[in-house]
């Protein structure tokens, strides 16, 4: 259990030395990032975070992090009374320059493909709702576009509005590397990798970055009833808007958001290897069991009741029953992720509609218009 007292403290570097946490006298709440605990640092102003953020290496999260009892405090609380989501604050003209605190590879060795989480400092100049996006502009010149800069890629944002720092003047983002294998050849071609994701994925503590946005309104977090239901379902970095959700229902305090209903994560990847902020996850299943729960969908380890892979759309139809039964009383349904995901979802989707004796494009339309489906492809 956590201490009743109160402390703040920032997190930085891998910790494993547990007699000195005792000897520092901070009691620290499983505070952690992909299973690793951090050294608790006594300064929390900005500036020497700065100096300090500059000399990590890539494989580092730091957190700000004010805590009482089992949940994280955050600040300013400010942030909770805009009525409306902020929206296109800097645009491709003018965009804000952040800068880059972290990189850090999510995935293990057996993961096809690589995927980072970056945490970027925007100084508290761009805030930001749960389920937004921000637009990132890659250094460089458009080679389709001579003489102008690349296009806006978007991402979604993978952090609460208040950042993996607590203290609302961080964002992350989700991202996997781009590569294009040739083929013919099998081999990479470099000149047709994806541009921002290489960017991004390579980037250093203390690189700028140029943002844009933020933008969208599809996948904002519905707040006003904090009973209400949501099953999330994600392909690979589709599950960022998530991990913004999540950390705002079961790690965050925030005095005028107290959640009590049923958060349901389904999660298609690969392999093992490949899940995202899976750590995180499992904490919440631990913590707060009737209030979440995570399902995941391994392509490359399992196999469906036809013996075929694993896909999610698979795990939506073994649940059907149970999820056809929540969205008939008003629960939330969110998609993200690659386009080619919502195809086979919705001949799932159709398929176990017309098995239950229902119309599926009218259960659709309804879901719309009663504001309940949310879909955000790539």
């Amino acid at each position: 259990m956590a201490s009743s007292s109160m402390f703040q403290a920032v997190y930085c570097g891998q910790f494993s030395n547990e007699g000195a946490t005792r000897r520092s006298g901070l009691m620290v709440h499983d505070i952690s990032f992909r299973g690793k605990a951090y050294v608790p640092v006594l300064d929390v102003s900005l500036k020497s975070k700065s100096k300090k953020l500059s000399s990590l290496n890539g494989n580092r999260v730091c957190m700000s992090v004010q805590q009482t009892g089992t949940k994280v405090l955050v600040s300013p609380l400010e942030l909770e009374n805009a009525k409306e989501p902020p929206l296109n604050i800097y645009r491709p003209k003018e965009p804000y320059t952040a800068t880059i605190v972290s990189v850090e590879k999510l995935v293990g060795p057996k993961a096809p493909g690589e995927t980072c989480h970056i945490v970027i400092d925007h100084g508290g100049n761009m805030p930001y709702w749960e389920g937004q996006s921000y637009g990132v502009i890659p250094p460089g010149e458009n080679p389709k576009k001579l003489g102008s800069a690349h296009a806006v890629r978007l991402y979604s944002i993978a952090s609460t509005r208040y950042g993996d720092a607590f203290d609302g003047k961080t964002a992350s983002l989700c991202v996997r590397r781009a590569i294009y294998y040739d083929p013919e050849t099998g081999k990479e071609d470099p000149s047709k990798n994806g541009v921002c994701s290489n960017f991004l994925c390579n980037s250093r503590p203390g690189d700028k970055i140029q943002l844009t946005g933020p933008s969208g309104k599809v996948m904002l977090l519905p707040e006003e009833d904090p009973n209400a239901n949501h099953i999330m379902v994600a392909t690979g970095t589709g599950v960022a808007p998530y991990r913004g959700y999540l950390r705002r229902m079961f790690m965050e305090s925030v005095p005028s958001f107290r959640f009590n209903g049923l958060a349901w994560l389904f999660l298609g990847v690969a392999n093992t290897d490949s899940l995202l902020y899976n750590d995180e996850f499992k904490k919440y299943l631990r913590d707060y069991p009737d209030n979440f729960r995570y399902d995941v969908a391994l392509s490359r380890q399992q196999k469906n009741k036809s013996g075929g892979k694993m896909y999610v759309q698979d795990k939506i139809e073994e649940y059907s029953d149970e999820i056809f039964k929540l969205l008939d009383e008003g629960t939330h349904i969110y998609f993200c992720g690659l386009k080619g995901m919502m195809p086979g979802i919705q001949e799932t989707l159709k398929r176990v509609a017309e098995a239950r004796g229902e119309n599926w494009d009218q259960k659709l339309s309804q879901l719309k218009k009663k504001k309940q489906w949310h879909v955000e492809v790539y």
